[in-house]
């Protein structure tokens, strides 16, 4: 079973191991509590297969509660500990302006841990590791205590260079465990042993702030399991796409930071290698936002350097650039006079107007419903909507105002976020030295399958996949991964004079460590695997590009190759490269890789080749430049492989609404998903 926690529904998704069978669901999701919504789809789904808690095998979770900590303000009273004379290494920060902000208005963030709740502790590791001063350990002693008056429930631990030698760091987080059993500790050298002071600061204190709230939220999920009698592993979704364990997850919380989104994403990469297209732009388009992501060769992009609200967030996390716009997004009206969709949102309470609890706000959602996109009703009638309260809101909201009749009204709405969607999906396309017309779009989430088709055509992407269960493919995707962990290590190489000795000994360690974590998981050696990536940079460059380390060992033949790989990802990414310039390796990567049995969709029966389904009814539905044309209906579950469906048409289905656009046609393939491309 696998259970993704959205801001709106929870997805719910099982699988029969011996014969295939799977079984789908959702349910509001609980803000107030996230493990209420679990159980209650735990619940449900279990009533649904009629299988008994003794019969999961594996439990898979994707959660927001690490997003949410930190973007809501929510985490614990942290303190940090650092080495003298670093005190104001977090309000230091960067001297730079985040490029989305105005540069004559935009206000630095407040810090996670402000300096009062800082000390300084002597002792000095020099960049080479050597230590140059001592730890005072009178001194971390009095310092754990001046933590522990100051009521903070988790320490961060950051000593200058300690990626080079953790020593001190460890010694002094043994020491805080001392004098304050109760508190977490994070220590940067185990969070992120990477060069870079500030952001390894951040990452680390974000770990340390987000601990105790993830943690007692995982220890719910454990003991609720057992209460039901589920006595299988969780495994939990991380940002880099694989899973972890409880226990880990509780440590290093900080990787669960787009646990959610990336899975995702992972699911839309197991849909491209069954329909053939292996590039592909993801967009996820849920209640409150829209994650877009980017699919090269059946990979999703990997970064570094993510943010998390406007924190940097340098642990490895798959590449999703997310916005405000999704189906409870707000429309208004701002004091100029223009019409606005986002980023505010009615979220699930009290959610769209439509929904009938107390929301007056119109959101893309009321709009949808307002031009017959949707039916007026969710979740395969469980959840009546109401197009007169749908109606209201847009006309006296932004009809009345603007002058437009109600239905133009809805249509701006429906343009404006389609056109906020395309810039994001730009973003992690165009602006990598990406051609989308060169990559499908894979649509999913609740709302991505009626945007996608008219977001194809504003993007230029030739063809949509809209997979059999868009709407639950983030839990799908938690079937189809493996576990994974990442490691680091910061090992500067001057150009010219690489030490490949060193670099062969630091991927070996770096091999090794993740071999034991993967044993300490229960994977056994046969399904380990191994990636190996290096950071690169022309000398004197501030940042470093990730390019895959080639081959098996470290020789001038590999470093070669790896070089000249290096030069075409920044011809590619900065339309320049300069192959006589001399470059440097900062970083060495390992990515471990757990295999696990993995979901493999059946396929569905099949009609012959361009055969067209009866539909079972006839919609009005309002379409830009035509008005409302009366669109063939069709349930999703009616639809075999080989059927073909010429827009304008509507197909619902128990997660979604499929949008075929006029001037579109879609066929169904083996498994079920939707190839959407332009008429012949």
């Amino acid at each position: 079973m696998a259970l993704d926690v959205g801001g709106t529904f929870t997805d719910v998704i099982m699988v029969r191991g011996d014969t295939g069978e799977l079984w789908t669901a959702k349910t509001p999701s609980t803000p107030q509590d996230s493990s209420l919504g679990f159980f209650n789809g735990v619940d449900k789904m279990l009533h649904l297969a009629g299988a008994a808690p003794g019969d999961m095998k594996f439990m898979f979770h994707g959660s927001t509660v690490a997003t949410n900590t930190v973007l809501e303000g929510k985490g614990a009273r942290t303190g940090m500990m650092v080495t003298e004379g670093f005190k104001y290494v977090l309000e230091i920060g960067r001297h730079d302006i985040p490029r989305k902000e105005n540069l004559y208005s935009w206000v630095k963030p407040k810090r996670p841990v402000p300096p009062r709740m800082i000390v300084e502790v002597p002792e000095r590791v020099l960049v080479d590791g050597s230590v140059e001063r001592t730890l005072d350990e009178g001194r971390c002693r009095e310092a754990a205590r001046r933590l522990k008056a100051m009521g903070v429930q988790s320490v961060a631990i950051v000593f200058l260079h300690a990626y080079a030698n953790p020593a001190h760091e460890q010694r002094a987080a043994a020491i805080v465990r001392e004098e304050f059993p109760e508190a977490h500790v994070s220590i940067s050298s185990g969070i992120l042993p990477v060069f870079r002071e500030y952001e390894r600061s951040m990452t680390t204190v974000l770990n340390a702030y987000i601990q105790p709230v993830v943690g007692r939220y995982i220890a719910r999920l454990e003991q609720g399991l057992r209460d039901k009698g589920i006595r299988t592993p969780l495994l939990i979704m991380k940002s880099n796409g694989g899973v972890f364990g409880p226990k880990v997850a509780a440590e290093q919380a900080i990787h669960m930071a787009l646990s959610g989104p990336a899975a995702g994403v992972i699911g839309a990469c197991a849909i491209g290698e069954l329909t053939g297209l292996r590039n592909a732009i993801t967009i996820d388009i849920g209640g409150t936002s829209a994650d877009v992501c980017l699919i090269k060769d059946g990979r999703p992009v990997i970064t570094n350097e993510g943010e998390i609200g406007p924190y940097p967030l340098q642990t490895p996390i798959v590449d999703i650039h997310t916005i405000g716009a999704g189906g409870g997004s707000i429309a208004s009206i701002t004091p100029q006079g223009s019409l606005i969709v986002g980023p505010n949102s009615a979220g699930a309470a009290p959610g769209p107007a439509c929904y009938g609890q107390g929301g007056e706000e119109p959101t893309v959602t009321d709009a949808n419903l307002v031009l017959g996109r949707i039916p007026p009703h969710l979740l395969g009638g469980e959840m009546q909507l109401d197009p007169d309260l749908a109606a209201k809101s847009i006309q006296d909201k932004i009809a009345q105002p603007l002058g437009l009749s109600l239905h133009e009204a809805a249509e701006g709405v429906l343009k404006i976020v389609n056109n906020n969607m395309v810039g994001a999906l730009r973003v992690v396309s165009v602006e990598k030295g990406y051609d989308p017309r060169q990559f499908a779009l894979v649509g999913f989430g609740g709302a991505g399958p009626m945007h996608a088709g008219e977001l194809a055509a504003l993007l230029g992407t030739p063809t949509v996949v809209v997979p059999l269960y868009p709407g639950i493919l983030c839990a799908l995707g938690l079937l189809s991964t493996d576990i994974q962990n990442d490691y680091v290590q910061t090992y500067l190489q001057r150009a010219g004079k690489f030490d490949l000795p060193g670099m062969a000994r630091i991927f070996a360690a770096l091999m090794a460590e993740a071999a034991e974590a993967l044993e300490s998981e229960g994977v056994p050696r046969a399904r380990h695997a191994y990636q190996r990536f290096a950071d690169l940079r022309y000398a004197k460059q501030g940042f470093e590009l990730t390019v895959d380390f080639p081959g098996e060992q470290v020789s001038e033949a590999s470093v070669a190759a790896l070089l000249r790989e290096f030069h075409a990802r920044h011809e590619q990414l900065y339309t320049f490269s300069d192959p006589q310039a001399a470059v440097e390796i900062v970083n060495l990567r390992v990515k471990a890789l757990g295999r696990v049995d993995k979901l493999r969709l059946p396929e569905i029966a099949a009609v012959p080749e361009g055969s067209t389904p009866e539909p079972v009814e006839r919609r009005q539905v309002y379409f830009s430049g035509r008005g409302f044309v009366e669109s063939p209906v069709y349930q999703r579950t009616a639809l075999l492989a080989g059927h073909r469906i010429a827009g304008p048409a509507i197909v619902d289905q128990l997660d979604t609404t499929t949008v075929v656009f006029p001037g579109q046609l879609a066929r169904v393939d083996r498994y079920g998903n939707f190839i959407i491309t332009a008429k012949a």
